[in-house]
């Protein structure tokens, strides 16, 4: 194995290293010795004595300094700056300062802000505030809005963005980017052109980006002064922005795909004579990068440049890994590469990413003295590797200081900035040690500058951060320059006590479903083995005793493939069923919660470690994705492990008061038998969750799953008879509707919770009112919804469509939460729905037993009939529809977008990836919510918006179980997004809440009476 392959293994293991042991190795290399501690605590002072000295700092040092995140107004400002630019119409753009620029006091930075331009932006601030406060401050100013109208307001708030753009953007397009890094016509500072735009979304917006490279890429080549390609200017590139699907599963058509674009981009710089340096992302992107990069060092005909260059993110726990992969690629490559070391941009989303995926670990560190032990550790590397041009992108003087101790052997290296930050902290050192400095420069139209600003803002403006310190009073040069090694040892190397590893992210109440890291190849690669070699047709569901004929049940991807086979229950096997769990259910109630509760965490730990298999089920049998297989188990072990934790909580009879000489407790108790009816498209996560309910709560169960689902719901159930539910207790009634029926027909039955359409709900409550015979039944209801989606002008276009895109068609859209009616405001619909198309065109339908597929197939052929029936009656109203897959015997359904004029057009729920859109004009989002609550369904609803006003008013409308703003409508959490909807959508409580178990219980109150046998002894000793 070569030495580059070698490097390129230890890359994996690094991710799920704990974060003691990674930064315990790391700060032995960033150590000082006690002299070098000395040099450098003397050049860190005078560097920062530079750095605080009036007038010094940059106009961004001066912003962030003055506008801390932690501030109402730098909160404000950061939504504010964000969105603003992108507003058409007024009243959007008015609501936006309203909402915003009532946070805060304005007028107190105005004094204490020492930038000229720091004060203008403000002072645009405060006049808008002004313009738009009520009666008791600003008057002069509001009587002369009242002269010139609200759109001087937006005037003032434009001018202040304006400055805002100009500051953190070196030019609006790459022409006026080089006049203004060449204004004075003597240039101290090298350049990385970095062109604003991540995340393409449509294969347009790709290649518009890749255009607008390749632009660049020659103007700054005609640019480029004399020089080796270290020397001169450089471009940035953004592999995300060069392909729409730039994913982890998609890998195999965006490795080659974007190693194709990247080696064009490498040959057009290289006969520019300039460098190109990949920017690096999100984490679980690295290893695709890395093969990307590997691609471009390995073509021929960059074999003599050395102007390639890729990004170390320091917070990464691998960061030292990728360093020394680098140099092993550039040792074996016969060239030098550039690293640009930087702490990264991404630390919040990575930390609620893993927590998410339920990973072991985070792959970044939790603390900012471990980053910047990482970071020392890395440079000191980077300094060691002969084959690769260091670049040190800080702002803190005390690294700054480090690298220049280190660096004494005069090997070539760099340091970076970016644009509008770090003048002061580097002008001694270009004086007086000839250091080369580079900028690295954002490039492109202000409102574009979004995502990169507030990731700026994050990484830059927090309170932590040296930025922030070096200019906030109080903060004192010890402060400041201590030594981070010295503080992760104070901490014993260990992570933030306050940020919970992703399995402990629950505390002690229960343990966080495990997930897979599917951007690991060797992970993808072994589940995929583990799934295959499960895939058997031996897989079978059957009733106890039951003596029907077996049918076989055949994958909805392939009917030609028979996943297994069942046997129903006729109505005489579920009269069985339910007198022999109605016989055990006494003694499983009397066993106590907390032995239920045992039984149920036994049960999830077997279904984790059964989930290759069970996944390969949900894969074969229901047609589910990867991810949506995956996502099925670990919903189902998280039920388990949540309704234990509530079996608990709620187990132990509570103390009521009373008068004195009584005992009053009220405790909980199973009602007997419950009927557990559960659909097929969660079919293990749903018949797990109301099956772990009932029988937390004490209750016996006869269960009966879809017919389409029957195997997996079977495995679900050998699974709890092997934790310890016994058989007994726990009843498999596979069968359709005459089964279900005759379930619960059943007097014996003392409760029903079912999942599916609403008509199927009312039939279930008639029949348990019709008989006035047996006790009052409660039925615990999940119906469908009308789900809608309400997106302002303030949205961002690239979230909405991802979150359209997961709500609407992911799960072939067979989600009672999914999105079915998406309502645009007027102004941005059109490149919106432009957007929305595109996206569409990239996701790939097919087999979901291959990792790539996004959407699979509708459950069966009476489910595929009834949609395409309903899509050709509106045939008329389609704005776009994907191709189907070759021909075959599955039952795949295309995605469908179709334009209804009013939301009252839509009348009924398609369930099946069918997304209707329609508009409302500006200042009518509210009345939209009204409409959609016309329909009577209370299920979900999505808001897209930057307001805060307009959310809550929305909440204040929308009489729905799950109201979801700025993010998918999609993947509620069990203990944290309790599902379930009102109205047409169900009778509640919401499952996975903390109110579902006591509705499976009868409640019962012990009243005793303690002076019958004589005094009150308690009391009579009070009198003494």
């Amino acid at each position: 194995m070569s030495p580059v392959d070698l490097a390129r293994r230890a890359l994996p293991p690094l991710y799920r290293q704990p974060e003691g042991e990674a930064l315990a190795a790391l700060a032995e290399r960033a150590s000082l010795s006690a002299d070098e501690r000395r040099r450098v605590r003397a050049d860190a002072a005078r560097l920062l004595a530079d750095l605080r000295a009036p007038g010094r700092a940059g106009w961004v040092d001066r912003f962030l300094q003055e506008y801390s995140l932690s501030s109402e107004e730098g909160a404000a400002l950061l939504g504010l700056a964000e969105a603003y630019l992108r507003v058409p119409d007024p009243v959007t753009a008015d609501a936006l300062i309203r909402d915003k620029l009532s946070q805060g006091d304005w007028r107190a930075h105005l004094g204490s802000a020492d930038s000229v331009m720091v004060k203008g932006a403000t002072l645009g601030l405060i006049i808008a505030q002004s313009m738009s406060e009520g009666a008791d401050s600003g008057a002069v100013l509001r009587r002369l809005a009242g002269r010139m109208g609200e759109p001087a307001i937006r005037i003032a708030v434009g001018a202040a963005m304006q400055r805002m753009g100009e500051a953190f953007v070196l030019g609006r397009d790459i022409g006026e980017a080089l006049k203004r890094a060449d204004r004075g016509g003597n240039r101290a500072f090298r350049y990385s052109f970095d062109m604003l735009g991540e995340g393409a979304r449509t294969r347009p917006d790709a290649a518009a980006y890749l255009e607008s490279y390749r632009q660049a890429i020659a103007a700054i080549g005609a640019d480029a002064k004399r020089g080796d390609v270290f020397a001169r200017d450089s471009i940035s590139v953004k592999l995300s922005a060069l392909h729409p699907r730039y994913e982890p599963l998609q890998a195999g058509r965006a490795v080659p795909e974007l190693s194709m674009a990247l080696v064009e981009l490498c040959g057009l710089a290289r006969d520019a004579g300039i460098g190109l340096t990949v920017d690096a992302e999100e984490a679980e992107r690295l290893e695709m990068s890395l093969s990307i990069f590997q691609a471009a060092a390995a073509d021929p005909t960059l074999k003599d440049w050395d102007g390639l260059g890729m990004a170390v993110q320091a917070y990464q726990r691998r960061a030292p890994a990728v360093i020394a992969w680098a140099e092993a690629l550039a040792a074996a490559s016969g060239r030098r590469f550039m690293v640009r070391l930087v702490k990264g941009a991404y630390w919040d989303t990575e930390i609620k990413r893993a927590q998410e995926r339920g990973l072991a670990d985070y792959p970044v560190f939790t603390r900012k003295n471990a980053t910047d032990v990482s970071y020392m550790a890395c440079a000191r590397l980077l300094l060691d590797s002969p084959h690769l041009y260091p670049a040190f992108a800080t702002h803190n003087a005390l690294t700054v200081a480090t690298v220049m101790e280190w660096s004494r052997s005069g090997r070539g290296f760099e340091f970076q900035r970016l644009h509008g930050m770090g003048e002061g902290l580097y002008e001694r050192l270009m004086a007086e040690e000839g250091v080369a400095v580079r900028v690295y420069a954002p490039v492109g139209g202000y409102r574009d500058l979004l995502a990169y600003l507030v990731r700026r803002l994050l990484e830059n403006g927090a309170n932590t951060s040296f930025v922030h310190q070096v200019g906030a009073a109080g903060v004192s040069d010890d402060e400041l320059l201590a030594d981070p090694v010295e503080e992760a040892a104070a901490n014993g190397f260990t992570a933030h006590p306050a940020i919970p590893r992703p399995p402990d992210l629950y505390g002690g109440e229960r343990r966080n479903s495990a997930g897979l890291d599917l951007s690991d190849e060797a992970v993808v690669e072994a589940l995929g083995a583990q799934m295959a070699k499960s895939w058997r047709t031996g897989a079978r569901a059957a009733p106890q005793g039951s003596t029907s004929l077996a049918r076989p049940v055949l994958s909805p991807t392939d009917h030609n493939v028979v996943a297994g086979e069942v046997i129903e229950a006729d109505a005489a096997c579920v009269a069985r069923a339910v007198a022999v769990a109605a016989a055990a259910q006494p003694a499983w109630n009397a066993r106590g919660a907390p032995a239920r509760a045992e039984i149920l965490e036994r049960l999830g730990d077997a279904l984790e470690a059964e989930r290759p298999a069970l996944m390969a089920l949900a894969v074969r049998e229901a047609g589910k994705t990867w991810g949506d297989a995956l996502g099925e188990v670990r919903e189902a072990v998280d039920f388990c492990r949540y309704y234990a934790a509530e079996a608990r909580r709620h187990g132990s009879p509570i103390r009521l008061p009373g008068p004195t000489g009584e005992l009053n407790e009220l405790s909980l108790a199973g009602r007997g038998v419950f009927a557990c009816i559960s659909p097929w498209n969660f079919p293990l996560a749903i018949f797990l969750g109301q099956v772990a309910a009932a029988l937390a709560s004490g209750n016996a169960v006869v269960a009966k799953p879809a017919p389409q689902t029957p195997l997996i719901a079977a495995e679900a159930v050998r699974l709890a008879h092997s934790a310890g539910v016994p058989i007994e207790v726990l009843q498999l009634a596979p069968g359709g509707a005459e089964t279900g029926a005759a379930l619960v027909a059943n007097p014996a039955v003392a409760g029903v919770a079912f999942t599916g359409s609403t008509a199927s709900a009312r039939r279930i409550a008639r029949t348990l009112l019709e008989d006035e015979t047996r006790p009052l039944t409660p039925l615990i209801a999940e119906t469908g919804g009308l789900n809608a989606m309400l997106v302002d002008s303030t949205a961002l276009p690239e979230q909405v469509v991802v979150d359209v895109i997961t709500s609407a068609f992911l799960s072939a859209g067979q989600r009672c939460s999914a999105l079915r009616l998406l309502c645009l405001h007027e102004d941005v619909a059109p490149a919106m729905l432009e957007m929305l198309i595109g996206a569409m065109d990239t996701l790939v339908i097919g087999d979901p037993a291959d990792p790539a597929t996004d959407i699979g197939p509708v459950i069966d052929a009476e489910a595929k009939a009834r949609i395409d029936a309903y899509v050709e009656e509106r045939r008329a109203a389609i704005l776009h529809r994907l191709a189907l897959p070759a021909a075959g015997t599955g039952t795949f359904v295309a995605p469908t977008l179709i334009r209804v004029a009013r939301i009252g057009d839509l009348d009924r729920e398609i369930f099946g990836p069918i997304l209707h859109v329609t508009t409302f004009k500006a200042g009518e989002m509210e009345a939209a919510a009204e409409a959609v609550m016309r329909s009577g369904y209370g299920l979900t609803m999505g808001v897209h918006t930057r307001i805060g006003a307009a959310a809550e008013s929305i909440r204040a409308i929308a009489r729905v179980g799950n109201l979801y703003v700025n993010r998918s409508m999609i993947g509620a959490v069990v203990g944290v997004q309790p599902f379930g909807g009102e109205g047409l959508s169900g009778t509640g409580p919401k499952a996975g809440g903390p109110h579902y178990l006591p509705r499976f219980c009868v409640e019962r109150t012990w009243t005793v009476d303690t002076t019958s046998a004589g005094g009150n002894a308690s009391l009579l000793s009070l009198a003494d």
